[in-house]
């Protein structure tokens, strides 16, 4: 896969491309998120791995495209976005909504016969056989750009910024539309290894709501458990590529 075929594909930004890397991670952003937040970890990762970082629909360069609602409708599509680049050993890494837009991507994978990741990272995000309650989606735009800034992972330079806080309106509410509407059948499996990342102070997702996703692969599993809330990532880089490198590794 050439360099070009990213640029032509809106899905996926390649900040460090390595085409000589051994394999790639692809990163799956957290509702509301970009591709430029994973920026740092493209570089960081790299030559371990080819890093595409997803870029959801209606949002940075793809503001003027429709957004999608919906996390299955996510993986959907980005499961055939993707078979073009399994030339080469996938690993998918997924954050907060991103975890279950992995999981789902992976399941078509599997569903369709067709070779996909060989490990799935899920970051900061309740095991899909979690209930979800909240419904920030529904809330009136004031409330729900607070309840953003509350949790993080948003520029709050972005929130504060009128015309900005247009802009992003669409696609967070596309976006926790998508999470919060989010099911899957309580035995819902992988056959891949699923290695889960929980931050020990996020209420979000706490340690025992990541820790459930042991149910949810019929493989290998593991936990690692970070400092910081729902955005440890954030500070964490090290750790947390030292664990992707450990992995790209063998």
């Amino acid at each position: 896969m050439s360099s070009s075929a990213a640029v032509e594909n809106p899905w996926f930004r390649r900040f460090n491309p390595s085409d000589s890397a051994p394999a790639r991670i692809v990163i799956f952003p957290h509702a509301g998120g970009s591709a430029s937040y994973y920026m740092e970890y493209a570089n960081a990762l790299a030559p371990h791995a080819d890093v595409l970082a997803v870029q959801y629909p209606g949002r940075q360069n793809r503001i003027a495209e429709p957004t999608i609602g919906s996390v299955t409708g996510l993986a959907e599509q980005l499961a055939r976005e993707l078979r073009e680049w399994a030339d080469r050993p996938l690993t998918f890494f997924g954050h907060s909504m991103g975890a279950a837009v992995a999981f789902e991507t992976a399941r078509c994978f599997e569903r369709d016969g067709v070779k996909g990741p060989d490990r799935l990272f899920v970051s900061a995000g309740r095991a899909p056989s979690v209930p979800r309650t909240t419904t920030i989606h529904q809330l009136p735009d004031d409330e729900l750009l607070a309840e953003i800034a509350a949790l993080g992972g948003t520029d709050e330079r972005v929130l504060a910024m009128p015309a900005l806080r247009e802009l992003i309106l669409p696609s967070l509410r596309a976006d926790y539309t998508a999470i919060e509407t989010y099911r899957s059948a309580p035995d819902a499996t992988v056959s891949l290894p699923i290695t889960a990342l929980a931050g020990e102070s996020d209420a979000n997702a706490t340690v025992d709501q990541v820790g459930q996703w042991e149910r949810h692969t019929t493989g290998p599993f593991d936990l690692r458990v970070f400092q910081g809330g729902h955005f440890y990532l954030a500070d964490r880089t090290t750790d947390v590529v030292e664990v992707l490198t450990a992995h790209l590794r063998g």
